[in-house]
C-alpha cells in the first residue's frame, strides 16, 4: 500500500485505520497476501516514487494498490509531473510483476472545476493506458460529509474506515479473485 495521510491513518488510531480492515477482510476470507502499509502522511507521488525501489524489493508484493496525489495537488504541483510519477510507479510495479490497484482522490472544491476535472483524468487516463483497475472515489459516501470527517474537511475519522476500507474491498476483491 502506496498513500498519504488518508491511508496511514492520519488523526485516528491507525490500527483502525482502513487499511488495517482490509488487512482483517483479506484474513477472514482466507486470502493468503500480506498488506504491508508504506503510507505516510504528506506523502506526494514524488515520494512515493523514491520508495518504491526499495518497497518492491524487500516485500516483493504481488499487488500494490497506490493511493497518491491529493498532497501534489494541494500543494499545486503540476499535474504533468504528478501523472508522469504515477505512470512511472505504475510501469516499475508492473515489471516487478506486481498488478496495481490504482486509487484516485479528489481535492476540495476551492480548487475550481477546472483543475478538480483536469485532476481527475490524469488517473483516468493512467487506468485507461495500462489497463489498471480504478477507484475513481474511495471516499464516496465519506468526502464532503461531516459525520464522517475529521475537524480539517480534509482527513476521514474513525467513524469512516469501514467505509472506506468497503469502497477498496470492491474493486479490490475480484483482482484476487482472478490470481
Amino acid at each position: 500500500m502506496l498513500g498519504d495521510s488518508l491511508s496511514a491513518g492520519y488523526g485516528i488510531d491507525e490500527k483502525k485505520g482502513w487499511v488495517n480492515l482490509l488487512k482483517k477482510e483479506l484474513k477472514n476470507n482466507h486470502y493468503p497476501y500480506q498488506l504491508v502499509n508504506m503510507s505516510t502522511s504528506g506523502d506526494t507521488t514524488s515520494n512515493g516514487l523514491a520508495k518504491l525501489p526499495q518497497v518492491l524489493q524487500t516485500y516483493r508484493p504481488a499487488f500494490v494498490l497506490l493511493q497518491l496525489g491529493a498532497n501534489d495537488g494541494l500543494r499545486g504541483l503540476s499535474l504533468a509531473q504528478m501523472k508522469s510519477n504515477l505512470a512511472q510507479i505504475i510501469e516499475i510495479s508492473q515489471k516487478a510483476n506486481a498488478k496495481v490497484l490504482l486509487i484516485a482522490t479528489l481535492l476540495p472544491p476551492n480548487y475550481g472545476p477546472i483543475y478538480l476535472e483536469k485532476f481527475k483524468q490524469v488517473y483516468r487516463d493512467l487506468a485507461k493506458q495500462y489497463k489498471i483497475p480504478l477507484i475513481p472515489m474511495f471516499l464516496e459516501g465519506v468526502a464532503g460529509n461531516p459525520i464522517f470527517m475529521q475537524k480539517d474537511g480534509l482527513h476521514p475519522n474513525q467513524q469512516a474506515q469501514s467505509k472506506i476500507m468497503a469502497n477498496i474491498w470492491t474493486t479490490l476483491m475480484p483482482m484476487l479473485d482472478k490470481e
